[in-house]
């Protein structure tokens, strides 16, 4: 009986952490934008090559590329330089605006009127 219910524990807290290690693997940038709504509000974890980047007092955005797609980053610990690559966790957003910054800073319209990541982490290596 006991090693029944051991067995069934250790089971349990196998598919628990099979479960939460799948919420955050890598994802293709393609996989993001053709089903924008399925990402909105989790954390994802994307990799690619910085294309272009902007930054001012700390904040910015940058767009990543992999090899199905681009994707508008937005952080607000500093960016990666452009031909940098990284691997960037963070929250898929849509319809992301700048509030009165926005006014401010003209950043690419893309930004303002697509789906983005809102960063929480990012590695970056040459």
């Amino acid at each position: 009986m006991q090693k029944a219910i051991i067995r069934t524990a250790a089971l349990f807290i196998l598919v628990a952490l099979a479960i939460g290690s799948a919420g955050c693997a890598a994802r293709s940038i393609n996989q993001v934008l053709a089903d924008p709504t399925r990402y909105r509000n989790r954390e994802v974890k994307l990799s690619g090559s910085v294309v272009n980047s902007f930054s001012a007092v700390g904040n910015g955005a940058y767009e990543i590329q992999d090899s199905t797609g681009r994707l508008w980053v937005v952080s607000s610990r500093g960016v990666p330089r452009r031909g940098a690559n990284v691997s960037v966790r963070g929250t898929i957003r849509e319809g992301f605006n700048l509030g009165t910054l926005g006014d401010l800073i003209k950043l690419p319209q893309a930004i303002g009127s697509g789906v983005v990541l809102m960063e929480s982490s990012h590695k970056a290596k040459n």
